[in-house]
This record gives C-alpha cells, structure tokens and sequence, in this order.
C-alpha cells in the first residue's frame, strides 16, 4: 500500500521517533521504511563501513580465483567492496563465473543488479541459514569457498562471522575469510544532541539492525539509565539475542529479518 498520501495521523507510526544506528548505506534504507509509515526517524549511525588501505589479500584470491567453488557473501558492504576491487583492477564480472554464489535476503538483488545469478538464497536469512542449505549438499565436504568478511576496528567483534566461518569447517569445507572492508565505531563526540534526546525520553524506539552497532551504543553511554525510557527494536533473533546478553532488554525481534519492511513491520505490530 502507497503511504504517501494518507494524512500523517493515519499513518502507524505517527509521532513516533525511531532512533538508527545502522550504518549511513543501509540508515537510509531503514529511515525510509520508517517515514513511509509515518515515523520520524532520527539517523545516529554508531558504526561505519569503508574501504581497506590495502587488498593485498584479496587480489592474491582473485588471481586464484578458479580455485574456490563457492563464494559467500555474508552483507551488502561486502559485495559492494568485492566487485569494486574487480572494477578497480580492470576485470570482468566473468572473472568470477565458475563460482557458485550466496547470498541473504535483499542483498540477493545487488548481485542481480550486476547480471549475476545467485545460487544459494537460503529460507533464514542469515549466515546460520546459509550453513543449513549447504548442509543439504552431498559432496560439500569437498568444496572450497571464499567468504569476504570485514575487519572490526574500536569494538569487539560479533559472534556472527566467527561462528559463520566454524559452522562451515564443521561440514568440512575448505574456508578462506578475506578481509574486503572495515567496520569501525564513531565517536560519541558526534551525538551529544541525540544522546541527550535518547537520555531525556524524547526517543520512543532505538532500531538496532546489527551487534556491532549495539556495541558502539554502549560504548557512548553511562548506564543503562542513559536508555531506560526507549524501547530496543532488534533486526532478527541473532541481533536480539546478542543485545539481550549483553545486558539490553529488548522489546520488538523482527519475525522477517529478510528486508527491512520486515523490521518496521514488527515495530508496527508491538504499537497495534
């Protein structure tokens, strides 16, 4: 249903303010979604994503890249950065033809974007989920795969691509992470308005849309005090899981984590 012009006050999320933390790429996205269902969000990305110095590592993959059956890509920055290098270094998208692709949800459509067909779309959209398909291959312990991941700089790094890359050795496939972007936490000299808006209540949802986000948050508050009058929304169960150890109580986990309508969807439903 198109939003756009039903007046304000009808809308779901009317006068609602929802605070995200994601990254500016995919902010813009979630701020989307929130002002389509009448939300005012108010974008404080704590992490961000960019390019690496060096992709010594990688173009020593990419001169091999024959050697891998499989590719993984785990997020949207990642095969971003991935076919970036390729245009950099002058070669073809058919560089990479002989090898079988993965991806999750939404990130699905930049690959077609680019005339690539993925094969691997996994049901959970999620690493977990990728491992679950693969799983399903009979000769998988056979294969080889190469798995673009980021560098974690100023936080500690999220459980989710270690146990992605464990959960693969575990089927016995030959695993190489390489490092084609890096994500790093922002200064909280940057949010001293936002903070304070979150601190005095004028925030009714924090939208955290992964771990590492959730990491850089705390490291720019006092107590939990500082957050105790906004609700904690949470992209998917592994998100969720994840802020709820360490230490947030969260109050809306998005059922769909497979897009971000999902997400205000579930925000959507904890109001109705």
């Amino acid at each position: 249903m198109n939003h756009s012009l039903l007046p304000q006050s009808q809308l779901p999320l009317h006068n609602k303010r929802v605070l995200i933390t994601a990254p500016r790429n995919y902010a813009f996205r979630l701020a989307k979604e929130v002002l389509n269902y009448g939300g005012l969000p108010i974008i404080m990305p704590t992490i961000e994503t960019c390019l690496l110095k060096s992709f010594d590592q990688l173009d020593k993959c990419l001169s091999n890249i024959n050697q891998f059956n499989w590719i993984a890509f785990t997020s949207r920055n990642g095969i971003d950065a991935f076919f970036l290098r390729l245009k950099q270094l002058n070669l073809p998208i058919s560089t990479i033809e002989l090898c079988k692709l993965c991806a999750i949800g939404k990130d699905t459509e930049r690959l077609n974007e680019l005339g690539l067909t993925v094969d691997l779309i996994p049901f959970e959209p999620s690493p977990q989920g990728i491992i679950k398909e693969l799983a399903k291959y009979p000769d998988i312990n056979q294969q080889t795969i190469l798995v673009p991941i980021p560098e974690v700089i100023g936080i500690p790094e999220p459980d989710i691509i270690p146990d992605f890359i464990q959960g693969l050795q575990k089927l016995g496939i030959k695993v190489t992470p390489i490092t084609v972007y890096k994500t790093q936490s922002l200064p909280k000299s940057l949010y001293q308005l936002e903070l304070e808006l979150i601190k005095t209540g004028k925030i009714d949802i924090i939208a955290f849309s992964s771990t590492g986000e959730i990491e850089a948050f705390l490291s720019m508050v006092h107590t939990p005090k500082d957050y105790q009058k906004c609700l904690i929304a949470c992209f998917g169960p592994y998100t969720a899981k994840n802020a709820q150890q360490l230490g947030l109580k969260v109050s809306i986990i998005a059922e769909d984590y497979s897009s971000f309508t999902g997400f205000i969807k579930a925000i959507i439903a904890y109001f109705s």
